[in-house]
């Protein structure tokens, strides 16, 4: 299939999905950059649109709506990709409008989205950089994601917690997230460790609370 057949049948797929206010913004947002990056980055690097999702609906920080101009999403990992033009939206944007637009993206972040920012620019004049970039993301997260396939349910979801948890997670937290004793607890974080998924955050002789080991600090589960 060809790119122009392949898109037609992208927007048409996405198009007979959507409703009102999305299938609008699906309409009018699809523009001349969202298809060049369609056409000169996505194409040429996968062949086809699966997974991707054009003018993707998420919540607002402020309890309303808001649209990213790419979402790629598969299980346990989320890409946002933005197409930034450098025309009167930005040369003209308030300092409250930078500060929003700012916090927008942080709160994608901390919501677990990986965030790619591509300028038309890029999609001009160097678009194999832009593609480059996705399949080094695409890359590490399918390197990560065949190590998690090795681990059980149990080990899964300690890591996941350890991701989640803004300090060290202990034995205790595992049994309270997990439902587990607190020997088992014990035994699963040490194996994690001796396995490069965490790693010792306090005690010498006994080992108190764990991180997540440095290899494994952009993954996303």
């Amino acid at each position: 299939m060809e790119f122009d057949e392949a898109y037609e049948a992208f927007l048409a797929w996405h198009c007979a999905r959507r409703s009102g206010e999305r299938l609008r913004r699906l309409k009018d947002g699809n523009g001349h950059s969202e298809r060049l990056f369609l056409e000169a980055v996505w194409w040429p690097t996968f062949h086809h649109f699966a997974n991707l999702h054009p003018e993707y609906e998420i919540h607002d920080y402020k309890d309303g709506y808001r649209y990213l101009d790419f979402a790629y999403i598969q299980s346990n990992f989320r890409i946002a990709i933005e197409i930034d033009g450098f025309g009167p939206h930005f040369r003209n944007i308030t300092t409250w409008q930078f500060d929003d637009h700012c916090q927008r993206q942080n709160h994608l972040i901390i919501d677990g989205w990986y965030v790619l920012r591509i300028t038309y620019n890029q999609l001009q004049e160097r678009p194999r950089v832009c593609q480059q970039t996705i399949q080094q993301l695409l890359g590490r997260w399918l390197a990560s994601s065949e190590s998690l396939g090795k681990l059980t349910i149990f080990e899964r979801e300690a890591v996941r917690l350890a991701t989640r948890s803004l300090r060290p997670i202990t034995p205790k937290d595992v049994c309270a997230q997990l439902g587990i004793g607190s020997d088992y607890a014990q035994r699963l974080l040490r194996g994690l460790a001796q396995k490069q998924w965490l790693q010792p955050a306090a005690g010498d002789i006994r080992i108190r609370s764990y991180t997540l080991h440095p290899s494994h600090s952009n993954i996303r589960i």
